[in-house]
């Protein structure tokens, strides 16, 4: 059985799941929304055997002694029931519920997808990234992650100002869900308060010139590759997270399959399955890499770019399930 975790309005996971049920290829869906509020889930352990975990969701029963495969995607944050309306009490259950079941998936026996949490958790380690990609024989730019605020400031002079900042962690802030910060240049403005910055570390990379930026989707070990043609707007210029999609490009890329076999090798040394990749191709031809996320989204790249990652997400999902049978 593969069971899915994820928002029921995450559409990357309701792409999957379609391409299954049009395979005949049975799944559970499990939204940690519905924790505990309309879901119930038990472990047993006995004096003997092994433990028994099941799961009810409405009319719905699962035995995960039948869950070959987790693909873990986007989940939720659990819900506590309505009766439940003092705040402090509901955050509290919030996170009875998310320490439950965070060690429920950390016991489970089977595959997973992208790789087991704890895993997935040490792989969004922007540091960890680095060092692994550089074992690899990866190009890098010049990074430095700090609060010493004059590390910045040698930075800056060592390479003419050309340089740009990003947060040290992967996930957004709980709470902070307003407050997006993308890579950004660092400016003069950020060096006349660059003793702020021993308030809190960030990253600091020499900038990369750029003629594309690419978008390097590895599931298993096929490699999906696309081109961000972010330089055409100002807009993306820096970060083509900006979503600037009306007007930046996406294409195909072909990699060297040198650089594909190392984005498959770092996605394997990192200890997962799935991995999507941020690369730029500077103007004179290198690969240079900035950035792992172990759970991205690609679905925009699969429609833009014209990739069947789906396709091979759901063959993924069946082999590691038969695998595990």
């Amino acid at each position: 059985m593969i069971l899915i975790v994820s928002g029921r309005a995450d559409a990357t996971a309701v792409r999957v799941a379609d391409g299954l049920s049009r395979r005949n290829v049975p799944y559970f869906w499990f939204d940690a929304k519905d924790f505990p509020a309309s879901a119930e889930i038990t472990v047993r352990f006995s004096q003997s055997g092994a433990p028994r975990t099941t799961l009810r969701v409405g009319d719905e029963f699962l035995d995960f002694a039948s869950v070959g495969v987790v693909w873990y995607r986007r989940p939720g944050l659990p819900e506590p029931h309505a009766e439940v309306t003092d705040a402090r009490m509901r955050g509290g259950i919030t996170e009875e519920c998310l320490s439950f079941l965070e060690d429920l998936w950390q016991s489970l026996d089977c595959a997973w997808v992208p790789g087991p949490l704890a895993t997935m958790r040490r792989a969004e380690r922007k540091g960890f990234q680095l060092k692994t990609a550089r074992a690899l024989g990866l190009a890098l730019p010049e990074t430095v992650i700090t609060n010493n605020p004059d590390e910045l400031l040698n930075l800056y002079r060592e390479h003419s100002g050309q340089l740009i900042s990003k947060r040290v962690a992967s996930r957004p802030l709980r709470g902070w869900d307003r407050e997006v910060r993308y890579a950004e240049p660092v400016g003069a403005r950020d060096i006349g308060y660059a003793a702020a910055l021993r308030l809190c570390p960030v990253i600091l990379q020499a900038y990369v010139p750029k003629s594309v930026e690419l978008r390097v989707t590895v599931v298993g070990t096929s490699v999906f590759a696309a081109e961000i043609h972010s330089q055409e707007t100002n807009r993306t210029r820096h970060d083509w997270r900006r979503y600037d999609l009306e007007t930046t490009r996406h294409e195909p890329h072909q990699l060297p399959d040198a650089v594909a076999g190392q984005c498959v090798r770092l996605v394997e040394e990192l200890g997962l399955c799935y991995g999507a990749i941020d690369l730029v191709l500077t103007p004179d031809g290198r690969y240079v890499f900035l950035e792992i996320n172990p759970n991205g989204q690609y679905l925009w790249i699969e429609d833009l770019a014209r990739l069947p990652i789906t396709e091979a997400i759901c063959d993924l999902l069946i082999s590691r399930d038969a695998e595990s049978s």
